[in-house]
């Protein structure tokens, strides 16, 4: 299928696939964002209104399909019917075959998330960096029985690079603390983060906090630990890598990276226009650092009764 795709990109007139200034027709940007396996989050939607505006600002319109791969019918459209001068790829992974396809045919694409391979242009958070320093964190107030509660198992298998780099650099956090690190899967919602944050506490009831990546299954994590008779922060600490303007209003509010969506957004934009002006510029990339916000679901570390330190 693949080589149809090719044929009929080829075959079209004017084509585009090397835009530059001159072949910028549309006026308008693709944004390929994956569907959702329950509902979008939040952060999500916030993603899809921050690009439109971002594009608006250079007086291009946005073009929003799905496509998980690259034979997805809508990820085939936005391409075949030059519909698009560019296109901005959501919910990356470290292979990812749309990045790939795209860079086989020469058409404009940036990444918000950072592929393996080095030739693309993307934006990104250092998630390694946040997983790590989650960990630090939880260290400096005692803490050393700490689980990491990722995305499902699905999303990791098939490469989301925020699942892996968030949990290379847990894993890196707590080498250093000299602790063994104990990971879990999770599913995209209440029901799944209340599972998983009973399995934590079955497999080890001495654990004192979480570092998670979950945004959707903080919900259930919560309940799941009031039930447990664990309050947050006295009794057990919960650290999410990043989370976006809601952390403030979960109760207690959350300790977290504030996720940079306005940053992420205008960046992924600017460098799609930079592209698209200067088709042989050299890939660039940014990588966004940011620190934890500190707020009310961490504390110092409390003994677990009838549990050995």
């Amino acid at each position: 299928m693949n080589d149809r795709l090719n044929d009929r990109l080829n075959d079209r007139p004017n084509d585009r696939t090397n835009a530059g200034p001159a072949a910028a027709r549309t006026r308008a940007l693709g944004l390929v964002f994956p569907p959702a396996d329950h509902s979008y989050t939040a952060m999500q939607l916030d993603f899809i209104g921050r690009v439109a505006e971002a594009a608006q600002a250079h007086d291009y319109d946005v073009l929003l399909t799905t496509g998980k791969e690259v034979d997805d019918p809508p990820f085939q459209r936005i391409l075949t019917d030059r519909r698009v001068d560019g296109l901005i790829l959501m919910e990356i992974r470290l292979e990812d075959a749309r990045a790939e396809h795209l860079t086989a045919l020469g058409f404009p694409f940036v990444s918000i998330g950072r592929p393996r391979r080095e030739d693309s242009w993307w934006v990104d958070m250092d998630w390694a960096a946040l997983g790590r320093g989650c960990v630090r964190h939880l260290a400096e107030l005692g803490h050393r029985r700490i689980a990491f509660v990722n995305r499902s198992e699905a999303f990791f298998r098939i490469g989301y690079e925020s699942a892996h780099r968030g949990l290379d650099g847990y894993n890196q956090g707590m080498a250093e603390l000299g602790a063994e690190g104990r990971a879990y899967f999770c599913g995209d919602d209440d029901a799944a983060g209340r599972a998983c944050l009973e399995r934590i506490l079955r497999d080890d009831p001495g654990t004192t906090a979480v570092v998670s990546i979950n945004e959707a299954a903080l919900g259930g994590m919560y309940r799941a630990l009031t039930r447990a008779g664990r309050v947050v922060p006295r009794d057990f600490s919960v650290v999410h890598l990043a989370a976006g303007p809601w952390a403030e209003s979960v109760t207690p509010p959350l300790t977290a990276a504030d996720y940079p969506v306005d940053d992420i957004c205008r960046i992924a934009v600017q460098l799609m226009m930079e592209r698209l002006r200067a088709p042989d510029t050299p890939p660039r990339h940014v990588l966004l650092k940011r620190l934890i916000t500190l707020r009310s679901s961490t504390g110092p570390v409390r003994p677990v009764p009838g549990v050995h330190p």
